[in-house]
């Protein structure tokens, strides 16, 4: 379609399941075929996507989130037209571009120049403007000094440049970009990054298939979530974060995504790391975390208040026992170390038989990441019970800077504007 109309949604996704067959054993020989005509070893099905639907506004910029193996790379390809659906519909109101997979629709025995002619051709633009177009192509791309060498030669970054450059001198006014962009390096994705808000300036409609999460909250005006072909959440691009980051780190939200019974499943504790130790007169239960809400959770929010928490069952009496927690992320760097009772030094006689849960809140600034809590109970020196990494949360931080916390910050600026300093 030569032209988009302002009245129609860009995208409309109705219904879309894909299948794919994968033989349970594959013949690759004539002597094979020949001694064996009549062997059926017959074949798995895997339904790569299950009943999708969704809508794509003109000029939106859509997300489209999932783990590996979630059917987002095959959703896109067909999109593209690369792949046919078994069931349902997509309907695309406008020329389209397509960014999908390293190396798709270049020749790599042929130079750049002749692929960036080709694939421009391909894309809709006609042979004399691509030819016009060569150069803006590979100043944004920055290789007009490989421009005459084949692509069989080029580095997975390189092709990556290249592509991208391509797609964005098509007057396309709906792209679909899978995450192949993670292949190029930081100063080039932060360009690509720059160019999208040129896009949507534009007003171009963009399907994005991305695991970055900072990405889709930035440039993302919406989002959907698969898990295992099928849609688990779309619209606001924070509770698709969220939910996805429970995907990747809590066996229960998997579970729960998979239709099984969450009580099937482990407590998430890697067994190796529950290492513990003591004398016996009391044992840590559990340890959890909690939100600001104060409701127990796997993923937390930051910057927000959370809580650390621990229940603790007393086998012996004991006078005024001290319990305290370590936080350390995956590095084991200690981020919250030594968090204790030790303000309220005689917190009294504990009876044998009696259940207690203590927690310690704290203003939650720690860098995107996946921590760990240690917890222990002891009098003195005397160590009663001392339990590693007894549970763990993802901390998911809006604001993530890459430092290990974010500490909340004022900033001023005083300038002497005095005549004589102005002299």
């Amino acid at each position: 379609m030569a032209s988009a109309s302002t009245d129609l949604p860009a995208v409309v996704v109705d219904g879309v399941s894909k299948n794919f067959r994968l033989p349970r054993e594959q013949v690759h020989t004539l002597k094979e075929r020949a001694l064996h005509p009549f062997r059926n070893p017959g074949h798995d099905d895997l339904l790569a996507l299950r009943d999708v639907s969704f809508m794509v506004r003109k000029g939106e910029f859509f997300g489209i989130c999932g783990r590996n193996g979630s059917g987002k790379s095959t959703l896109l390809k067909c999109l593209a037209g690369i792949y046919s659906t078994d069931h349902g519909r997509i309907w695309i109101n406008g020329r389209m571009s397509t960014f999908i997979e390293l190396g798709v629709g270049f020749n790599l025995d042929l130079p750049a120049r002749d692929n960036v002619l080709i694939n421009a051709t391909m894309l809709g633009l006609s042979p004399r403007e691509a030819r016009k177009r060569f150069d803006a192509v590979m100043d944004f791309s920055e290789l007009h000094d490989y421009a005459e060498l084949k692509l069989k030669n080029y580095s997975s970054g390189m092709l990556v440049r290249l592509a991208f450059a391509v797609m964005i001198q098509v007057d396309a006014e709906v792209m679909l970009i899978d995450e192949v962009l993670a292949v190029g390096d930081a100063s080039f994705q932060q360009k690509c990054f720059e160019e999208f808000e040129n896009i949507r300036a534009r007003g171009c409609t963009v399907l994005l298939v991305t695991h970055d999460m900072p990405s889709v909250q930035r440039f993302c005006d919406r989002a959907m979530l698969l898990e295992h072909g099928q849609m688990i959440v779309t619209g606001d691009t924070d509770v698709v974060g969220n939910r996805y980051l429970e995907l990747n780190f809590s066996e229960e939200a998997r579970a729960e995504a998979a239709g099984r019974d969450a009580n099937e499943t482990s407590d998430g504790v890697d067994e190796e790391t529950d290492m513990r130790f003591g004398d016996g007169r009391a044992e840590i239960v559990r340890a959890w975390f909690e939100d600001a809400d104060g409701r127990e959770t796997e993923l937390l929010q930051a910057p927000a208040r959370a809580t650390i928490a621990a229940e603790v069952r007393f086998h012996a009496d004991v006078q005024d026992p001290m319990f305290t927690f370590n936080v350390a992320n995956y590095a084991n760097n200690q981020l919250f170390g030594g968090a204790s009772t030790f303000t309220e030094p005689h917190p009294g006689l504990f009876r044998a038989g009696e259940t207690v849960i203590y927690r310690i809140g704290f203003d939650n600034v720690l860098h995107q990441d996946r921590y760990a809590l240690t917890a222990s109970v002891q009098v003195g020196h005397e160590m009663l019970d001392y339990r590693v990494r007894l549970a763990s949360a993802m901390v998911h931080n809006l604001h993530d800077s890459g430092s290990l916390i974010e500490l909340p910050y004022t900033v001023s600026i005083e300038r002497d504007i005095s005549a004589e300093s102005l002299a």
